[in-house]
């Protein structure tokens, strides 16, 4: 079965129970307070297959479904060979918990705070497909029109940073910065020393010439 396919049923399937199960929901969160206090260092993962309602989930998994199979078929295939579907697994779970260590670190000893969901770890993949492909054309629901995925890269964390310095609401943008700045370094580490491919110097020639 495709890896991208096994993430979105076994996400969906948590999410959905978790929906009318405040206390499901509760104990799977991602909640540094109790992290730290509990030594509950299973919320690191557990908080990336849940999500809030409906419409977080399906923006969620139709993002990774676009982005995730692109790199299980061709993307990282091409780097990646038999691998792909192990790598792309490696870097989908690991984006769960490297994308909340900043607010785990920050928030710690702060019972208020709480998050959950997969954005952290969707962004690690869309900004993956990016590293190996700086001019994909990307348009989500929110672009009108098409524009090359480096562009949409720069324009994203710099939102992404600015928003989670405001603060405030209930969307993890500190996640979403930091799983997509995981998403390029995993992927440029992975093709180095698995492929002995330089994709910044594939991103320079690809870009300015």
């Amino acid at each position: 079965m495709s890896i991208t396919f096994l993430i979105i049923i076994i996400t969906a399937a948590v999410s959905i129970l978790a929906f009318n199960r405040e206390k499901m929901k509760e104990d799977l969160l991602f909640w540094p307070y109790y992290i730290n206090q509990e030594g509950q260092y299973y919320r690191f993962i557990t908080n990336g297959v849940l999500h809030a309602d409906a419409m977080h989930l399906i923006f969620n998994m139709v993002s990774f479904y676009s982005f995730g199979m692109a790199l299980e078929n061709y993307l990282f295939k091409a780097l990646f060979g038999e691998l792909s579907r192990a790598m792309l697994a490696i870097l989908y779970v690991t984006a769960i918990i490297a994308a909340v260590i900043p607010d785990f670190i920050k928030y710690k000893n702060k019972s208020y705070y709480r998050s959950l969901g997969a954005s952290g770890a969707v962004s690690a993949i869309v900004f993956a497909a990016i590293t190996i492909q700086p001019n994909m054309p990307i348009q989500f629901f929110f672009i009108p029109f098409k524009i090359p995925g480096f562009v949409f890269g720069i324009c994203f964390l710099i939102l992404s940073a600015s928003l989670a310095k405001k603060g405030g609401g209930n969307i993890g943008h500190s996640a979403h910065f930091w799983g997509s700045v995981y998403g390029v370094l995993f992927t440029y580490m992975a093709a180095k020393l698995i492929s002995g491919v330089d994709l910044a110097v594939y991103f320079y020639t690809s870009v300015f010439k």
